[in-house]
């Protein structure tokens, strides 16, 4: 007689639900804590290292002044009313500057994202000038506008443009045909294709070079005030490095840190406000 053999048992795969599906919110907020620790815990070591360097004499303090003495004498020169200038000079090139590229190079990629005859016509010229460095620009635009905030503010705008102009441009021409296709059968004019469909759709990726372009442009307006400038915080930093007043110096980088940081994140700030429909934090990696 054969017996014949019984089938397995079928497998069947349990799966529990972890701590994030369970409590989301408090996983979010012991996630947010803990990327906030590690935030500060990196630079707060590194600080601490370079101050212990200093006090040890393992660096020359007279060349790397300790970060106490920078912040000492940062506090001084601000109650003193000799830092400010310098701040608002940097800041107010800087805004001038970003606004106008921004702008012009939004109106600009919005133009040459939708038609491609433009786009076929400016795109070789554009391309050949965004590969110039911008500090090269920098005597074409002392001859044009002569000494003063024009040729300052003009540098900032030309370097602010290329990176808007190219996001513009770029998120423009991504836009899924079926979201045009969409509005001409609804019969929608150019403003309402421009704010129903081109606007939303391509704002976030438009952010994201906008924030690009925000830290860039306290680079280039740093890198111009230290050639050709009389204040700013390039020009102290300049000068100071000059002098040997190397503490000085040190609060001139430390202040242009704090201006990139907070022009970023105030443009990150904007962008969450204009597009609550994007990913939070498009500039950055996702977890």
């Amino acid at each position: 007689m054969t017996t014949l053999a019984k089938p397995p048992a079928e497998s069947v795969l349990v799966r529990r639900p972890g701590p994030q599906e369970l409590h989301p919110a408090r996983t979010h907020r012991r996630r947010r804590a803990l990327e906030l620790s590690l935030a500060l815990a990196v630079p707060l070591f590194l600080l601490l290292l370079w101050q212990l360097a200093a006090a040890q004499a393992w660096i020359d303090d007279r060349v790397y002044p300790a970060p106490s003495t920078i912040l000492a004498d940062g506090w001084d020169r601000a109650a003193a009313g000799d830092l400010w200038p310098d701040v608002w000079a940097t800041l107010k090139r800087v805004l001038a500057g970003y606004t106008a590229g921004t702008a012009a190079g939004y109106a600009l990629g919005l133009l040459m994202g939708s038609l491609s005859l433009i786009r076929a016509a400016l795109e070789p010229l554009l391309d050949a000038l965004y590969v110039v460095p911008k500090l090269a620009l920098l005597p074409i635009f002392l001859n044009m506008f002569g000494l003063g905030e024009g040729p300052q503010v003009a540098l900032v705008a030309a370097t602010v443009f290329f990176f808007v102009w190219i996001s513009t441009m770029s998120a423009v021409m991504s836009i899924p045909t079926g979201h045009r296709d969409a509005g001409q059968v609804f019969g929608a004019s150019r403003w309402q294709m421009f704010r129903h469909v081109l606007l939303p759709a391509s704002l976030p990726a438009v952010l994201v070079g906008a924030r690009i372009a925000a830290g860039v442009a306290v680079l280039v307006i740093v890198a111009s005030e230290q050639i050709a400038a009389t204040n700013g915080l390039g020009h102290l930093i300049f000068d100071s490095r000059a002098l040997f007043q190397n503490d000085v110096m040190f609060v001139g980088i430390v202040c242009v840190a704090i201006l990139g940081v907070l022009f970023s994140e105030l443009i990150r700030f904007a962008g969450r406000l204009l597009t609550p429909w994007a990913p939070r934090d498009r500039g950055r990696g996702q977890s």
